[in-house]
């Protein structure tokens, strides 16, 4: 597969681009033009003048990287079933109920998705002068929102949101955890001692890291370092020697010196790279965890839509969603150029 995956390539030549995100397999990833994670892939779309651009990630991603397509580019990914949890915990409708709910009084609430989200749900943020985050940017992308009105509402990662929060030094009496269950009817108008208002979404592998495995390593390897990602429990990243999006993890592990151990708490995969990446460092994952959605991609699969690319339908955002949901992300781009 390998080598009949490079040679369809060599003969779409520049036509063709493939993006992946860290968390795929290796066995996609060596095929990949560009390799990042949500941020590095989205500020690389706007520069690419292929006619297929091939998203090997969850579908959130390749409906982003269709969003901000040119006319003319299609955009394709190997496994449309590819879905997010988190995303799936924030459906457009509730969240733009929860949004009256809380504006019901006349305040003025920035929604503030992460970009682990629909594109329904980035639209919305686009309408109501909100706009979308990564892990990288979370803290600039909050401070902005928080400067735009009376309040925040953040989504769909409570984690994140709070961990955010915390870099910028929010009083814990400033943020509201929502409970959106019964449709939001639980959701009551904005309260002038509120300033953040976290949707009660997570990511189903980062929630699997647990403070008691971090005590264990610290009594075990008391010389280990511990990077963790942001999605994870607020408790975990207190704990933690540092916390951030996948690429400081990357320049992390990168940074630290041979003979160095280290245990990064996140997806299986990225660990698993950085480990043979540097033979001198013993790197570890804090916890075996894969992301089920990113392995629905394949090498298989990623051939099967090679060979078929010129009968395959792309990847679409109806316009009505597209066109809001792109100044939202226009918006983030722009602020963290």
């Amino acid at each position: 597969m390998k080598d009949e995956l490079a040679r369809i390539r060599a003969g779409l030549g520049d036509r063709l681009r493939i993006l992946a995100h860290h968390y795929q397999n290796d066995s996609i990833v060596r095929h990949a033009d560009i390799l990042g994670d949500s941020l590095e892939l989205a500020r690389r779309i706007d520069g690419l003048e292929a006619k297929y651009i091939v998203f090997c990630g969850v579908h959130f991603m390749a409906e982003t990287a269709a969003i901000l397509a040119l006319d003319g580019q299609e955009v394709h990914t190997p496994d449309v079933t590819a879905s997010c949890v988190m995303a799936e915990m924030a459906p457009a409708p509730l969240a733009e109920e929860v949004l009256r709910r809380l504006t019901a009084n006349g305040a003025r609430i920035i929604p503030l998705t992460y970009v682990n989200s629909s594109a329904a749900v980035k639209a919305l943020c686009g309408r109501h002068g909100g706009s979308v985050c990564t892990s990288a940017n979370a803290p600039v992308m909050l401070r902005w929102a928080l400067d735009q009105g009376d309040g925040v509402l953040f989504l769909p990662d409570a984690n994140l949101g709070k961990n955010t929060a915390n870099i910028l030094g929010l009083d814990e009496s400033r943020i509201m955890r929502l409970d959106v269950r019964d449709k939001g009817r639980k959701v009551r108008p904005a309260e002038p001692s509120r300033s953040l208002y976290l949707w009660p979404g997570l990511c189903a592998i980062h929630a699997k890291f647990h403070p008691e495995r971090i005590g264990k390593i610290r009594r075990e390897h008391p010389e280990a370092r511990i990077l963790v990602h942001p999605e994870c429990n607020p408790e975990v990243v207190n704990m933690a020697d540092g916390a951030g999006s996948t690429t400081f993890l990357i320049r992390e592990t990168e940074a630290a010196p041979d003979g160095s151990t280290l245990f990064i708490g996140t997806e299986w995969n990225l660990v698993n790279r950085l480990q043979a990446m540097h033979p001198g460092k013993t790197i570890r994952p804090l916890r075996d965890v894969l992301c089920s959605n990113m392995g629905k991609v394949t090498e298989e699969k990623l051939l099967r839509l090679l060979k078929n690319l010129d009968r395959m339908p792309p990847v679409r955002v109806d316009e009505s969603i597209a066109e809001p949901a792109r100044l939202a992300l226009d918006r983030m781009l722009r602020i963290c150029r």
